[in-house]
């Protein structure tokens, strides 16, 4: 299995001037791809929505590009006449370019191929993001290529790129969640990334100009033979390609827990991302280091006693997150964890590239077949465990079933190990152990984690339903209370005494206009406004869409919802709102309502941004409403009076139109005095507590207290920014204590 002796080259006393030059222009061109990543995902998601399917084939997309690049680049480090800083220059300068145009290039194609089948719309993700990950895949095999010259070790050589780049793209991940997008918007977060590409170029080329090619032969200290691949390049392809599939299944599962405990807040993702990406460059570090002076076969148990430590963590993960009393800190420990299973896992590529590949001319092209393994791993991940296992397996499963995977590594590296047997028997057996333990602790300890990261210190608190899907976690408590994600969603009530849940909100409707005959609402969670709404009297017809199925299974298990779901009026559609919209332009409704979610959620200005409500007033009737929630935000509540000619707030909704609003108070009492759910009148007129309650909401007291009318509301708003696609919002802004 060893590879042919080659002849010696140089070793490095230390990092050459120009490798250090390298590595500074490698952080950097890491830093504007992670910038284009996030921002490219929010515009894809716009165009082609946010349900499970669209994330899961606009996050395959990048990687597999990647993936082809990488193979490009290991075919361009094959031609030794062609020089590194300039072709580097020109990739930042293609990317750059395509940067420019990308946002526009999306909307264009997007609206173009709304129509078409996923499998198209798959492939149209794909071709829309080849040219710049095709160029970032590439730039890695050709650098190690060129480092491989003079180190003679393939492993410190990835080590020290994947690092370098890595590190670059956390930062940018940090940047972008505490600057570019709550201060700067998509389009100048883009125009960042470019200036970063621009500069790049002009320092490659300033250095290529003062230090030619050759200069790095300069820099040998002394000399020694380069070392020898002790396993079979399709071992070590096939252990990268699982290892890639295991961390990217992990970042998706630890995602999961990590915004279920923070609400999905829009900086969850990016703070947890950049958690992972800067323990992968930690972990690449230390196992390009340990590569220069390792033996294979030491190199081989490193890495095998690596993995072992990341199950070790990843065993303990929901145990410490089920038991932890760290209040607010415990997103803390959290993302501590994230970056020790991440550090861990980023060991494995560097020790795979030494034990795997000859330090020769063809290392860059092995390197690339290495890389798109690993990329290719990570797309399967995305593809399996984000849509299919997590819409079978719980968490706790998962978390096993992650432990299970890593041994599988495990024990095909040991498999490769020709050491003693008794030191490769003994661990196997640890391995095995920490399989075994992970087994019966995650499953015995991890019962109310959901509980414990909602109500953190209540030990009463109980959930009565947990639904988990590839959509989310919804959870229910003892008093009907839904979390979706985490964050509180609804109540199961349809009842106006009391109104624990704001019902007086869907009862409305024939307050604002006379016959809601056609209605559209995006969002079902608990059912109640479906059931109420569907039992208005004069409404002929209710769609609604819905991104999470996971809800109908909740509704038909409650008694007071459990009816609108065999409702003949009652048409439910498993799809993003604003995606849905955009997909039947001739659909038209006599009012729309969107209960939604919390406006600093993520991907929440969808259905909040100026270019929404465009959307949706498109799809109304003449003298039709759209009714939404703004939870009380400001800047939603402005966003809507200038966007449409007539509205007011009512409550925490804004009810708003192009004709003037027919508040009617009395056909409001006459509906609501006539409405009957599950045969059940609401409003008994022989019952004294009935009418007063019935007085009370349809009062001018009550009017004045719940309506402020868009003039009054502009005024006292005056200065806020209405909410655009591009500026997101309150989703970076409100998590940073801005509004």
């Amino acid at each position: 299995m060893a590879a042919l002796d080659l002849p010696p080259v140089a070793v490095r006393t230390g990092l050459s001037a120009r490798t250090r030059f390298l590595c500074v222009l490698f952080f950097f061109s890491g830093f504007p791809a992670l910038i284009y990543q996030l921002t490219w995902q929010r515009a894809l998601f716009r165009v082609f929505g946010v349900n499970s399917e669209s994330i899961t084939i606009v996050v395959s997309a990048f990687m597999l590009g990647l993936g082809l690049g990488s193979l490009a680049g290991g075919w361009i480090s094959k031609r030794r006449n062609i020089s590194l800083l300039p072709l580097l220059a020109t990739i930042e300068i293609v990317t750059a370019m395509f940067g420019i145009v990308s946002l526009s290039t999306f909307e264009q194609v997007g609206a173009f191929v709304v129509d078409w089948p996923l499998p198209a719309v798959a492939a149209v993700n794909l071709l829309l993001v080849l040219i710049p990950t095709l160029l970032m895949g590439a730039t890695l095999p050709i650098l190690v290529s060129h480092l491989v010259r003079s180190s003679g070790e393939v492993g410190s050589a990835v080590g020290l790129l994947y690092y370098v780049n890595t590190m670059g793209a956390g930062a940018a991940c940090v940047l972008c969640c505490v600057l570019l997008f709550p201060f700067f918007g998509m389009d100048r977060a883009v125009l960042t990334a470019v200036a970063v590409n621009v500069v790049v170029a002009l320092c490659a080329i300033i250095i290529h100009v003062f230090h030619d090619d050759q200069a790095s032969s300069r820099d040998a200290a002394t000399i020694r033979p380069a070392s020898k691949s002790a396993t079979h390049l399709p071992v070590t392809i096939l252990l990268s390609a699982l290892g890639g599939f295991i961390s990217l299944s992990y970042e998706i599962y630890l995602f999961r827990i990590i915004s279920y405990a923070s609400g999905s807040s829009a900086t969850t993702f990016a703070m947890t991302l950049a958690c992972f990406l800067f323990g992968i460059a930690a972990g690449a570090r230390n196992a390009g280091q340990r590569c220069e002076d390792g033996s294979p076969l030491n190199v081989i148990r490193k890495a095998a006693d690596e993995i072992v430590v990341a199950n070790i963590v990843g065993l303990i993960f929901l145990p410490i997150m089920a038991h932890s009393a760290f209040g607010r800190g415990t997103i803390g420990i959290a993302l501590l964890l994230v970056y020790l299973i991440a550090r861990q896992w980023g060991s494995l590529l560097p020790y795979l590239a030494q034990i795997g590949i000859s330090p020769d001319e063809r290392a860059g092209m092995r390197t690339s077949l290495l890389y798109f393994a690993n990329i290719l791993g990570s797309a399967t991940g995305a593809i399996l465990t984000g849509f299919v296992l997590t819409d079978y397996l719980t968490s706790v499963q998962l978390a096993v079933a992650l432990v299970l995977a890593g041994t599988v590594c495990v024990l095909i590296l040991l498999a490769q190990s020709e050491g003693l047997r008794s030191e490769r028997r003994k661990r196997l057996l640890r391995a095995v152990a920490v399989l075994a333990l992970a087994c019966v602790v995650i499953p015995a300890t991890s019962h109310r984690v959901f509980e414990n990261l909602l109500a953190k210190d209540q030990t009463d608190y109980d959930f009565t339903d947990i639904v988990e899907n590839r959509s989310g976690i919804i959870t229910v408590d003892k008093d009907g209370n839904v979390f979706g994600n985490g964050m509180y969603d609804g109540r199961f009530n349809t009842r106006l005494a009391g109104d624990p849940n704001g019902i007086v909100r869907p009862y409305a409707l024939s307050l604002f206009r006379d016959a809601s005959r056609d209605v559209l609402m995006i969002g079902l969670s608990s059912g109640s406004w479906a059931q109420v709404i569907a039992n208005n009297p004069s409404v002929r017809s209710l769609t609604i869409v819905e991104i999470n199925p996971g809800y109908l299974s909740l509704i038909k298990r409650r008694a007071e919802v459990a009816s609108v779901l065999q409702n003949s009026k009652v048409k439910i559609i498993a799809d993003d709102g604003r995606r849905w919209l955009s997909h039947h332009p001739d659909q038209r409704f006599d009012a729309i309502v969107s209960n939604t979610t919390w406006n600093f959620r993520a991907n929440t200005t969808n259905l909040l941004s100026t270019e929404f409500l465009e959307l949706a007033k498109r799809h109304l009737n003449s003298r039709g409403i759209l009714f939404y929630n703004t939870t009380d935000s400001d800047r939603v509540q402005r966003t809507a009076c200038l966007a449409f000619l007539h509205g007011a707030r009512f409550t925490n909704h804004m009810v708003v139109s192009d004709a003037p609003i027919d508040w009617n108070f009395e056909r409001w009492r006459q509906t609501l005095a006539s409405y009957v759910i599950d045969g059940e009148r609401q409003f008994r007129p022989e019952s004294a507590e009935d009418r007063v309650l019935l007085n009370a909401v349809t009062s001018r007291d009550f009017a004045r207290e719940a309506i402020e009318e868009c003039p009054q509301l502009l005024a006292r708003t005056e200065g806020k920014r209405p909410i655009t696609d591009d500026n997101m919002g309150t989703e970076w802004r409100y998590p940073i204590g801005l509004d």
